[in-house]
């Protein structure tokens, strides 16, 4: 129902109010600024690296060449369009739902849930704890770079982090939409975010986070059907498959000629509109966001056909093993430089791997205690950094971390760049 959720948007009126726009230090005020405290966040999103690399990031189509193949960056505004209708619709703050799905992905790797798959697998595990957490997973990603790897981005200014409210710091690491539920109510207790070890297990705290976890659903749901449809992938068993699933949900008659709703399924702006309407017409404050049970089934059975037909498409898993091959020879390269960073050098020069090297070598100046010999004066402020020193060059672990975190800013396009020069001689 329209503004049903008017009373427990977040606004200054709401208990967590103070809570969801707090920092974790204080910023500077503008006399003049018409933008709320979400709205700031916004705008530092939008201007941050991490962001802008999005465009060159998969989404489910590695690197591609195809300008009208949706990349993560063109998901990100698919999940913000979808979020601000459903807030807009529902009577939530639409500043805060916009900020959280600008932000959402930018601690996403190259090569997508694939890449994510291989950081993880090159992190050591602990063999005797096999309930261990993913140790790289890119919502708890997207938060750490928010919070210590991304820059307000003023050449004319010392660089400083972002700085973001807590409302949308949660909304970045609880954004989670592969986990299938009803009912998705906020949390009432604000927590170290850090504390949270597992994707999707913990709400977000305020109901527009929610609805952000759950536009993330309904956008790739959508977009990803049509590109599969772009590349045809699909076989005459695939769409036969993809229209039984919507006669099913829509409790059409299968022989039903008259109406052609097999042409609904692979149309991804009637898709999602249908799930925008349904979640809106179905949730209420005292019983969460959701979808009706026909829709709740219908999504469900739309996840199995697109990993079934999409994401398990042997051509993706093709591409797969080459993403694989690309992201663990520049780690393993990388990781050589880990005896030779504690003196202030690295194994390879600008010569060797021009595309690489002198970013890794800026990226430990920033983020670690890294000092290159030679230097008489320090270069993170040379460089104009204001950035925490997250990363130890002495610590074996603490190095893995930091080669993982660097592979994982990279784009698609940027990883194979470094990954042709690594092999080229």
């Amino acid at each position: 129902m329209k503004d049903s959720f008017k009373n427990v948007r977040m606004d200054s009126l709401n208990k967590k109010w103070a809570q969801s726009i707090s920092r974790l230090t204080p910023i500077y005020s503008r006399g003049n600024d018409l933008r709320s405290e979400f709205e700031r966040d916004y705008t530092r999103l939008l201007h941050c690296r991490a962001y802008r690399r999005l465009r060159h990031k998969t989404q489910v189509f590695f690197a591609p060449r195809n300008d009208h193949a949706c990349t993560r960056m063109e998901h990100v505004g698919h999940v913000a369009s979808v979020s601000q209708t459903i807030s807009r619709y529902l009577g939530l703050n639409e500043d805060l739902t916009r900020a959280i799905a600008l932000g959402h992905d930018i601690g996403h790797a190259p090569f997508g849930h694939s890449g994510e798959d291989i950081l993880n697998s090159l992190l050591k595990k602990d063999d005797d704890v096999p309930s261990t957490p993913k140790r790289f997973w890119h919502e708890r990603n997207s938060l750490f770079f928010a919070d210590y790897i991304e820059t307000l981005d003023d050449p004319n200014e010392i660089k400083k982090p972002l700085n973001l409210t807590y409302a949308v710091r949660d909304g970045l690491i609880c954004h989670c939409g592969e986990i299938d539920e009803q009912g998705i109510k906020p949390r009432e207790n604000a927590m170290n975010l850090y504390d949270i070890k597992r994707p999707g297990l913990v709400q977000p705290y305020t109901w527009e986070g929610c609805v952000v976890k759950l536009s993330d659903k309904i956008a790739f749901l959508g977009r990803d059907i049509e590109d599969a449809r772009m590349y045809h992938l699909f076989d005459m068993g695939s769409y036969r498959q993809l229209r039984e699933i919507v006669m099913a949900t829509f409790g059409l008659p299968k022989r039903d000629s008259s109406l052609k709703r097999s042409g609904r399924a692979v149309n991804t702006t009637v898709l999602i509109n249908d799930m925008i309407v349904d979640l809106c017409e179905h949730s209420s404050p005292t019983d969460g966001l959701r979808f009706s049970e026909s829709y709740a089934r219908f999504i469900v059975e739309l996840k199995k056909f697109c990993f079934t037909n999409i994401y398990s498409h042997w051509r993706l898993q093709e591409f797969q093993h080459y993403a694989e091959v690309v992201i663990k020879t520049i780690y393993d390269t990388l990781l050589r430089a880990e005896p030779f960073a504690k003196n202030g050098r690295l194994p390879f020069n600008a010569n060797d791997y021009p595309s690489l090297a002198k970013p890794f070598e800026e990226w430990l100046i920033c983020h670690s205690n890294y000092k290159k010999a030679g230097e008489e004066k320090d270069l993170r402020y040379a460089m104009r950094y204001d950035t925490p020193t997250i990363f130890d060059v002495n610590s074996q672990e603490s190095f893995q971390k930091c080669v993982i975190e660097f592979i994982s800013g990279m784009t698609d396009d940027y990883a194979i760049q470094s990954f042709n020069e690594i092999i080229s001689f």
